[in-house]
């Protein structure tokens, strides 16, 4: 059986739990090679940590499928996924930082400053529910928005869609993104795709025509557009 695990995680131990939450939420199970991946370790290193969290109850280890959280694991994972989203919601909105940037300064962040802090934060913005990518913020209780978004590179032509989430962390692309208007909340609709995983049109509702390509547009993950 388990053990229960109470004492304080490490830094490592809370960005594998993070790390196995995306990984898992998409498909299951996180297999050992993408969380290497993820973390840029070497696969022996993740075995080694696999088979500690295992023990301390955080994930279950399943041979041959990967692995996944359990309950205990699931709620540390979302209270740091809180902790890093509030962290960047509050930099952006109240100390000016670009959302590009937000990111980097956020996974320092979080480990480091206190449950009550992030509360006084999360207070002084309002509860808010969405960070600046337009990723849902999860509750003090551990509740998550679970909305299932099609990316725009999936997107038929003719739908009209909001933007709802921009899934990257990288700098450059966030900054083209917002010169081009293709932010969470803008609305969209797609008006032509070229074959063989050509580039995506789309005219929004306040920025013109913009094209996008397919692998920019596998990160914008947008919604139907309420008429």
């Amino acid at each position: 059986m388990h053990t229960v695990h109470e004492a304080p995680l490490t830094r490592s131990v809370e960005d594998y739990l993070k790390v196995i939450y995306h990984l898992s939420s998409q498909g299951g199970f996180a297999a050992t090679s993408d969380i290497a991946a993820m973390l840029e370790v070497a696969p022996p290193s993740v075995s080694g940590m696999v088979k500690r969290l295992s023990e301390t109850g955080l994930i279950e280890h399943v041979p041959y499928r990967g692995v996944q959280l359990t309950q205990q694991g699931r709620r540390a994972a979302l209270k740091m996924i809180r902790r890093h989203r509030i962290l960047e919601t509050y930099l952006t909105q109240q100390l000016g930082y670009d959302w590009g940037g937000v990111h980097e300064e956020a996974e320092r962040l979080e480990h480091a400053v206190s449950d009550r802090l992030i509360e006084r934060m999360a207070g002084a913005l309002g509860e808010p529910r969405y960070d600046p990518h337009g990723a849902p913020i999860p509750t003090a209780a551990g509740e998550i928005e679970e909305t299932e978004l099609l990316s725009l590179a999936e997107a038929p032509v003719g739908a009209d869609l909001e933007l709802r989430e921009v899934g990257t962390q990288d700098p450059a692309r966030l900054s083209y993104f917002a010169e081009q208007g293709l932010v969470p909340g803008a609305r969209l609709t797609v008006t032509d795709r070229q074959p063989f995983n050509g580039p995506t049109t789309v005219r929004l509702e306040s920025a013109g025509v913009r094209v996008v390509g397919r692998e920019l547009a596998q990160a914008l993950r947008c919604l139907a557009a309420a008429r």
